[in-house]
């Protein structure tokens, strides 16, 4: 354990800051999962749907520090084609 005050309070904020990050993180992998059981069900409007709702949130990670821009531009990126080639196979069809 820290003997010095400006350490003690370093791993009070640490702490602090890690138990937020763990919460966004959970919540931005939920809705991750949503859009890609709604892709796995080929239910486009519910896909496009839940798609939108995660850009927002993983944006908001992104802009809060607690994912990096590449790793949200590649999600981001390869679901939005996988929506893609769902809306096409479905007016193929």
């Amino acid at each position: 354990m820290a003997n010095i005050k400006s350490s003690m309070k370093r791993i009070r904020t640490s702490e602090k800051r890690r138990l937020i990050n763990k919460t966004r993180t959970s919540r931005v992998r939920t809705f991750i999962k949503k859009v890609e059981l709604a892709i796995q069900s080929s239910d486009a409007p519910l896909a496009t749907e839940s798609f939108q709702v995660l850009q927002s949130e993983i944006q908001r990670a992104q802009s809060k520090g607690t994912m990096h821009r590449n790793t949200v531009a590649r999600t981001l990126s390869r679901l939005s084609g996988h929506i893609k080639n769902l809306k096409e196979t479905a007016t193929a069809a």
